[in-house]
């Protein structure tokens, strides 16, 4: 997949939110053997979290998702430096922050996941899924998105063989 064909599949060529920083001891990205390995990326924006655990509404949820997808891709392209190399998603595990008995798990979700493949396409937004209740996440977060994805190697130029 060459960067141009990614950018063309941005919502009105929106800009990407800027990538949230770790806040521990870890990396937000590590690519190792091919693959990539986004840490949990919760909906933040200009260091506000949007929603919170309190009430778990779908709906808000449904927009708590999008937003974390939106920072997993600003992470994917921060650790790349371009989309030369996305080779797409393999896998998206997605923790909801919600009371016993919610059962809407995988509407919530799909916002993440149909985000996924509005910007990459079936071919690489497509991806395997689990879904995951916590009684409460890092912050507040009503979602956490851990993400894994394909890397194609480097191209070796002719002066470097």
């Amino acid at each position: 997949m060459q960067g141009s064909e990614i950018a063309v599949s941005w919502p009105a060529k929106a800009s990407l939110p800027p990538p949230p920083d770790p806040v521990g001891a870890y990396s937000a990205v590590v690519i190792r053997g091919g693959l990539g390995f986004v840490s949990g990326q919760f909906p933040l924006t200009a260091g506000v979290m949007l929603g919170t655990a309190t009430q778990p509404n779908v709906e808000a949820l449904k927009a708590a998702a999008r937003l974390a997808a939106f920072n997993v891709v600003a992470q994917i392209e921060r650790a790349l430096g371009s989309w030369e190399r996305f080779d797409g998603l393999c896998r998206v595990d997605g923790i909801i922050a919600v009371p016993t008995g919610f059962t809407s798990h995988a509407k919530v979700l799909d916002a993440a996941s149909d985000l996924f493949v509005e910007l990459f396409g079936p071919m690489y937004g497509a991806h395997a899924r689990s879904a995951i209740s916590s009684p409460g996440l890092p912050g507040d977060a009503s979602i956490e998105l851990v993400v894994t994805f394909a890397v194609r190697p480097a191209q070796s130029s002719p002066a470097s063989r």
